[in-house]
């Protein structure tokens, strides 16, 4: 996992950098963060319901919330040599 994206997606989320979130979209290995950014992307520029985009956006968060969690935990097992 690389908590750098997760950090950039909160971050141009929070911004509305919507054309960076797009880039982090295609370059991230996350698989679920990508697609999560895709459906939010396509709601917030498609969908005329705000409560579908709201539903894309809370589940982009929630997922972002979720993957930091996890690279926290597996931090302590990483060595300090692998961090730097």
């Amino acid at each position: 996992m690389n908590k750098v994206d997760y950090d950039r997606a909160l971050y141009y989320t929070h911004r509305s950098e919507w054309d960076n979130l797009l880039i982090l979209m295609v370059r991230t290995e996350d698989q679920f963060l990508s697609k999560k950014i895709e459906h939010f992307l396509h709601a917030y520029n498609f969908e005329k319901d705000y409560s579908v985009i709201e539903k894309h956006l809370y589940s982009l968060l929630r997922y972002i919330d979720h993957a930091n969690e996890l690279s926290e935990e597996q931090l302590p097992d990483t060595s300090l040599y692998e961090l730097t």
